[in-house]
């Protein structure tokens, strides 16, 4: 299975979904001008990539995915929950996932659309509190 990069723009978050390494990260800003196309891309690889692991014998490792927005639009929104349900739904077939919504102290509006989206696909999260640098 082949890993997705997309580099961050001053409009779409850098995406860096590696099997190989067992790391996978979007963070950044959410607001590209042509959403649909933007996302589509990660939802059809997430796809492809849990049917691999559906049959294969790498289903037992766990997975775990980093959603580290700075700001995402509410077009983008609709995607990135799109995104949870179909890894919820990969987890409701045996496949061993977390979820770790990163925010800032003080972004209250970052904290509750994580458990917004927890909410709605139906997922635990797992929330954790940026470290200031």
């Amino acid at each position: 299975m082949k890993k997705l990069i997309i580099d961050q723009t001053t409009n779409t978050p850098k995406v860096y979904l590696d099997p190989d390494e067992n790391y996978f990260k979007i963070s950044g800003e959410s607001r590209p001008e042509d959403v649909r196309t933007f996302y589509t891309e990660i939802l059809n690889w997430f796809e492809d990539y849990s049917t691999h692991l559906e049959g294969s014998g790498e289903r037992k490792k766990q997975l775990a995915f980093d959603f580290d927005f700075d700001y995402f639009n509410s077009s983008s929104g609709k995607y990135i929950l799109d995104f949870c349900k179909q890894i919820a739904s990969a987890h409701s077939k045996g496949l061993d996932i977390a979820v770790r919504w990163h925010y800032e102290k003080d972004d209250v509006d970052m904290l509750q659309a994580g458990s917004e989206l927890s909410r709605l696909a139906h997922f635990p999260f797992d929330f954790i509190q940026k470290v200031p640098s």
